[in-house]
């Protein structure tokens, strides 16, 4: 059999990959040389969907692969289709699965071609659908952010431990595949290679832990097999984090795209024609545009205010579920996370959601008057795992270096703001490169205002600009 290590190194990728990646490359392709598959626990921001496409690239390349199944959060489907485009120099066609069952099935059935034909499906449709995908014969099978498949006996594992099992190559993703409890690595192991710890939970369990407390329902691992443990997981793992990736840059920008609902997107594309239709009878100013800019944002969050009694509703929980997924990654990994968010309303949510998952959190917003408080507790107190600043309140004077990872769930349109605000976890004191998340409704105003404060562009003036030349500035 042909080594899968070729003599060159190079990778068909429209990117200079860094040392680790190229590492994990060849790691990777040793350890799926004779078929099986490799984890891959690599911490956000370090780059492992590039890697995982680096990877699919050289398998293609040398014909061993033609379908590529990814599995991962309903959040970041889109950061696939995007990371694809951007980076894979190489003949490929990718779907995300969307609409009905039937549609998907549908769609399944006709992924046919002489590129690679990638699929690109969330968890939950992954197992409503595993008849279909089986049928269609994946040659490799990756599961981002793997932790999902961490309880052995859930839908989605079962699916992915028979799916997965089809399969030549499997790639596991996630930044950790322990947390507090090592227990978890079992089901994500036995989908990555079953060669490892054994297809059988129960053998797995008696053999490493002791079954204790009331009930014997809580598994303590066994002092005696730390090392056989230990030594097992790392025999397909390749690690990488940003606190030993020297190569990595101070810090990287994330665009994650989220898809507002149907319902939703009706009622922004109501609201961007109502926007036009108000500035075309009236002056056009920065002020005037602004205003109406400023609604389009909310309703991006998830809110809107009601015009017969100024209350508030939601109408849209898009971002708040890429939130989710972003929190468990980070509870997976065991990391603290600082949320920066514009509108009181998506503060408030943003809360309830961090209460619902029992953590703890600091918080920064006009009306929170113990500000040093909040501030020493997310820096000192390990179980603050979170800290939630408002843009305008918490951008200045601060320090939140206990993090190094900051999602920006929405943002106003001061570019003092915004780089005051960034600057929050990249000063004296962080010792790990930053990384920044944001969270964009696709095709939404959200994407002319990250691009004007990336760009360092005068929004406004941009905004004016459009409407003279005859378009529509809300639009995206």
């Amino acid at each position: 059999m042909q080594n899968l290590i070729e003599t060159d190194t190079y990778l068909p990728i429209k990117a200079a990959p860094y040392q680790h990646q190229i590492e994990a490359v060849e790691f990777a392709l040793r350890r799926l040389r004779d078929g099986g598959g490799a984890a891959l626990l690599m911490e956000m921001g370090t780059g492992k969907t590039l890697t995982t496409i680096a990877i699919a690239g050289k398998l293609l390349l040398q014909q061993r692969i033609r379908r590529l199944l990814v599995v991962a959060p309903l959040s970041i489907l889109g950061v696939w289709e995007e990371e694809f485009r951007k980076f894979a120099a190489f003949d490929y066609s990718l779907i995300v699965l969307e609409g009905t069952g039937a549609r998907k099935a549908d769609t399944i059935r006709h992924m046919t071609g002489t590129a690679l034909q990638v699929l690109v499906v969330n968890y939950e449709s992954a197992w409503r659908l595993e008849k279909e995908l089986a049928k269609w014969q994946p040659d490799m099978i990756v599961c981002d952010e793997g932790h999902k498949i961490k309880t052995h006996n859930i839908a989605a594992s079962k699916a992915l431990h028979r799916l997965g099992a089809r399969a030549k190559y499997r790639l596991l993703l996630t930044g950790t595949v322990i947390t507090n409890k090592p227990i978890d690595v079992f089901s994500q192991y036995k989908f990555a290679d079953p060669k490892v710890y054994g297809s059988s939970f129960y053998l797995f369990r008696n053999r490493y832990f002791d079954m204790v407390g009331y009930g014997n329902h809580t598994p303590v691992m066994k002092r005696s097999m730390e090392a056989e443990f230990t030594r097992r997981l790392h025999s397909i793992a390749y690690r990488a984090t940003k606190a030993e990736c020297l190569d990595l840059p101070e810090f990287t920008d994330i665009v994650q795209r989220v898809e507002l609902e149907p319902a939703a997107r009706r009622v922004y594309r109501q609201l961007v024609k109502d926007s036009y239709a108000e500035l075309s009878e009236g002056s056009v100013t920065v002020t005037n545009v602004l205003t109406r800019l400023l609604r389009l944002s909310q309703l991006t969050g998830g809110f809107v205010a009601n015009d017969d009694d100024a209350s508030i509703k939601q109408v849209s929980s898009a971002k708040l579920d890429a939130l989710a997924d972003l929190l468990d990654s980070a509870e997976n990994d065991g990391y603290k996370l600082v949320i920066i968010a514009r509108f009181v309303p998506e503060i408030h949510a943003i809360e309830r959601l961090l209460q619902k998952k029992g953590l703890r959190y600091s918080m920064i917003h006009g009306g929170v008057a113990d500000r040093p408080k909040q501030i020493v507790a997310f820096q000192n107190d390990p179980d603050v795992r979170v800290f939630i600043g408002q843009i305008a309140t918490a951008g200045l004077g601060i320090t939140l270096t206990a993090a190094s990872t900051m999602v920006f769930y929405s943002l106003d349109y001061s570019m003092s703001n915004y780089e005051q605000t960034r600057a929050r976890i990249h000063r004296m004191g962080q010792k790990h490169p930053c990384t920044y998340i944001h969270l964009v409704a696709r095709g939404t105003v959200d994407e002319k205002v990250l691009a004007a404060l990336q760009d360092k562009a005068n929004l406004a003036k941009t905004l004016v600009d459009d409407y003279r030349a005859g378009l529509n500035p809300f639009n995206s």
